[in-house]
């Protein structure tokens, strides 16, 4: 055994010495977060120069130096004898340096400043065709470079905050019991029933591709296939005659392999001649979907939501994060084709419950930004929403209003200092203009409003004893109104059929569904929160294309 640990070392050791030394390369942020009390370190930074200027008549240059890991800049000095300083100057380079931490002389702003002793790796720039000069771009056009906007001060920001969102929503429902299910990105369900899907389908790529053949080589005649069936007629006498004869072994083996080998050609003219160009279709003029390759229509999610549901009724608390969905050809600032969703699914729970768990996730995503990422929220403050984080305190600590949406209603008919875009009525889906003046007007705090009429909401929301309502929940909140939408879910069989039946669709693909109110059928809530909503509320951004790293809208899908 000893032996066998020693050669496993000697052959660790060989292979490393064939590879290049790792890079223990030092983040900026531990740099800055320490200033002053790391000068005389010897360290090793990379970044990417976001402004460079040569001082001393081109004897050195300052480099304000960036790696992604906070909104500052390390100040760089670099000798003229240490490298030649053009190279080094562009907005974008990358560099790679080694050096020494020094403490910056008097009445600078900087604690502490980088003095280069070697310059290990350079990625030039051409100043010219760079497309993020030094001049601020406005977020649209930034939306145009999307490969390279990551560079900026707060798309940069931006994806800091994201990450943390994201680690304080495992964070949180793992420390409240909560099991993380992933599940499926294609479906053959509608969640949502508006039917606003996008479709996964091979039946395009396959009709090419025959077409393709087709032209190539033309499908087999009948005369072909009535030809190679003579064929096989031939050899099958052959291997006949041969048996009759008592002919050898070796010969009728081989009279057997060359009459397969007729037989599998006719099989494949049989089959190619079936090949027909364009899109197959039945009879009846429908699609012939069981030629596609999932053998039934199949969609892009909407909602992870009811698959997750199968997850609840077996494990208890669970919840599932990933993107979702929707082909609404909708231009507008708070849309995307494709977004991500947070849905968790409680078991033995109502909707009561289910309000309270939305309550307390949201506090506590507003409270980690606080805690975690204080200086991109000042970013944000300072560079476009001054009450950003004033916001996330009020949410953080503030209990949610809860009123029906019947007395919502009420308070907004009796509005008498705005004027609504879209009238206020009982029977309507609540707009933006509507949740926000709630939130931000009337109670100045975060508002949740439930059972809503069963009319504008899903077909899996438990109906109330009034049979106008549903057990429906939606969480409002400064800046963005809508941030979370739940419900109670429909845990009674033949309740739960007819709301699928009422909004015209099929029961066949929810079968599944409703086998878990058939086999052990259990109370049970959840909801789902917008992750880029989330994002635009913290940091105060006007459009949802900039709050997620490679935006999907109408006409666009960059990379």
């Amino acid at each position: 055994m000893a032996e066998d640990a020693a050669a496993a070392a000697m052959a660790a050791a060989s292979l490393s010495d064939d590879l290049e030394p790792a890079t223990a390369r030092t983040r900026i942020r531990s740099i800055l977060v320490d200033g002053a009390a790391r000068a005389g370190e010897r360290v090793v930074v990379g970044g990417w120069v976001k402004t460079g200027r040569e001082q001393g008549k081109g004897s050195f240059a300052f480099l304000e130096l960036n790696d992604g890991s906070c909104v500052a800049n390390l100040q760089v000095l670099v000798d003229a004898a240490v490298h030649p300083l053009a190279p080094l100057t562009a907005t974008g380079t990358s560099v790679l340096v080694e050096g020494e931490l020094k403490k910056p002389p008097e009445g600078t702003k900087q604690r502490v400043e980088l003095r280069v002793v070697r310059v290990l790796e350079v990625g030039e720039v051409d100043p010219a065709a760079y497309p993020l000069p030094k001049t601020k771009l406005t977020l649209e056009n930034l939306r145009d470079v999307v490969h390279l906007r990551s560079r900026t001060n707060t798309i940069g920001a931006v994806a800091r905050i994201r990450h943390q969102l994201a680690c304080a929503t495992h964070r949180f429902f793992d420390e409240n019991g909560f099991l993380y299910v992933h599940t499926p990105i294609i479906t053959t369900s509608d969640c949502e029933g508006a039917g606003e899907m996008f479709q996964v389908t091979t039946l395009f790529s396959h009709a090419e591709k025959v077409e393709k053949e087709l032209k190539e080589s033309p499908a087999p005649s009948e005369s072909d296939i009535q030809a190679a069936r003579f064929v096989v007629e031939e050899k099958g006498n052959v291997v006949k005659k041969l048996k009759t004869e008592k002919a050898s072994k070796q010969e009728v083996t081989a009279a057997v392999a060359e009459l397969n080998k007729a037989k599998e050609n006719v099989s494949k003219l049989e089959e190619r001649s079936k090949l027909k160009p364009g899109i197959p279709y039945r009879d009846d003029g429908t699609v012939a979907y069981e030629n596609d390759f999932f053998k039934r229509q199949a969609f892009l999610t909407v909602s992870g939501q009811l698959q997750v549901e199968t997850y609840a009724c077996a494990l208890s608390s669970v919840y599932t994060f990933g993107p979702t969905f929707r082909a609404e050809n909708s231009h507008t600032s708070r849309h995307l084709a494709e977004f991500w969703m947070v849905e968790p699914e409680l078991a033995f729970a109502n909707l009561q419950d289910d309000m309270n768990c939305a309550e307390r996730y949201v506090q506590y995503l507003c409270k980690w930004l606080l805690e975690h990422c204080r200086e991109d929220m000042e970013f944000m403050v300072k560079n476009y929403d001054k009450t950003a984080i004033e916001r996330l305190e009020l949410v953080s600590s503030t209990p949610f209003q809860r009123i029906s949406y019947t007395k919502a209603v009420e308070l907004l008919k009796n509005v008498t200092d705005k004027k609504f875009e879209n009238k206020v009525e009982w029977g309507i889906d609540l707009a933006s203009e509507h949740e926000r003046y709630l939130t931000e007007v009337i109670f100045k705090k975060p508002v949740i409003v439930y059972n809503y009429p069963k009319e504008i909401k899903a077909f899996y929301m438990r109906l109330n004893d009034d049979q106008k309502t549903v057990a429906a929940m939606d969480v409002l909140v400064p800046k963005v109104g809508e941030l979370v939408g739940g419900s109670q879910r429909e845990e009674r069989l033949d309740l739960l059929k007819t709301r699928i039946l009422d909004a015209g669709l099929p029961l066949e693909p929810y079968e599944w569904y409703l086998d878990l109110r058939r086999f052990g059928s259990v109370k049970h809530s959840g909801f789902g929160l917008g992750f880029e909503r989330m994002i635009l509320f913290a940091t105060g951004l006007e459009n949802i294309r900039d709050v997620i790293p490679f935006p999907r809208y109408p006409g666009r899908a960059d990379l």
